[in-house]
């Protein structure tokens, strides 16, 4: 009886096999698929691009949906905590690796490539008149553009995204207690903040193209720019979208003070996200 009640205790749940990977690979396929036809300027791609996007929606709404059944079901003890503790790790330390190539470039071309085009002797160069000054949009760019300044809408957002920070480690505070009306207005205030992020984000933006003229095809400047936080602001997006799943299942009573991880693993992310950030006002809009 004893070593039956041990072999229970131990048993790692392994769920039936699904199709939902599936369909999420053939939803990315069609989207990429109608992307290729839209930049080879055929409207007809928007339709590749529209079913891939609507089948991902079904394919994660209905594959969340069995996750959280699972969970709600008991199926989840140590052993399965212990992996998805792990598999967040490395899925956000494969986050890290992705910013850290962008930052890799960006350092590149601010330490090393511009000052050595501007080393060069002008009368051996094609850019005789080019500058090792950043920002710098790099030789042989004739078009005037200015940078994004840090202490308008970029320190706005710092402060927004450092307090969302703070409201959903509130908002963890009140999961541990168990004091539901708490942790459903920390969350909603977490949301509320990375959803304003997110429109003077889309501000910044429209005033970078029409005022500033900056742009993603402004040399080195610009697309290190907006390869960075565009990335960051997509992260953010899904980070958003992250959260609202969480409130949903905090309105519907799930989570216990001793088994919350769906909400801990979207609350590193959320932190995650606000350090990147971080480094991107520092570097990016600041130095």
């Amino acid at each position: 009886m004893a070593h039956s009640a041990s072999t229970q205790r131990q048993h790692y749940y392994v769920p039936q096999p699904m199709y939902w990977p599936v369909l999420g690979s053939i939803s990315l396929f069609l989207m990429m698929l109608g992307g290729v036809f839209v930049m080879n300027a055929s409207s007809s791609g928007w339709v590749g691009v529209a079913t891939g996007f609507m089948l991902l929606l079904y394919m994660m709404f209905r594959w969340f949906g069995d996750v959280i059944a699972e969970s709600e079901g008991g199926k989840y003890h140590g052993w399965e905590d212990v992996s998805f503790r792990w598999g967040m790790s490395w899925f956000i330390f494969s986050e890290v690796m992705f910013f850290a190539a962008f930052f890799g470039a960006l350092f590149y071309i601010l330490l090393m490539s511009v000052p050595d085009l501007a080393s060069l002797d002008p009368e051996e160069t094609l850019w005789p008149s080019f500058k090792g000054v950043w920002p710098s949009a790099g030789p042989g760019f004739e078009e005037k553009f200015s940078p994004m300044g840090a202490w308008g809408l970029p320190a706005i957002n710092t402060l927004l995204l450092l307090s969302s920070g703070v409201t959903v480690t509130l908002a963890h505070w009140a999961l541990l207690r168990n004091d539901r009306n708490k942790l459903i207005a920390w969350m909603f205030a977490t949301i509320g903040l990375g959803v304003l992020f997110l429109g003077f984000q889309i501000y910044e933006y429209g005033h970078a193209y029409s005022e500033l003229n900056l742009k993603l095809t402004t040399g080195a400047y610009g697309a290190t720019f907006f390869m960075l936080t565009g990335f960051h602001g997509f992260h953010v997006t899904v980070g958003c979208i992250m959260l609202t799943t969480i409130l949903f299942r905090c309105v519907a009573g799930h989570f216990k003070p001793d088994h919350h991880f769906g909400f801990e693993g979207v609350a590193w992310y959320w932190h995650f996200v606000d350090v990147v950030w971080l480094g991107l006002f520092i570097f990016v809009y600041w130095l």
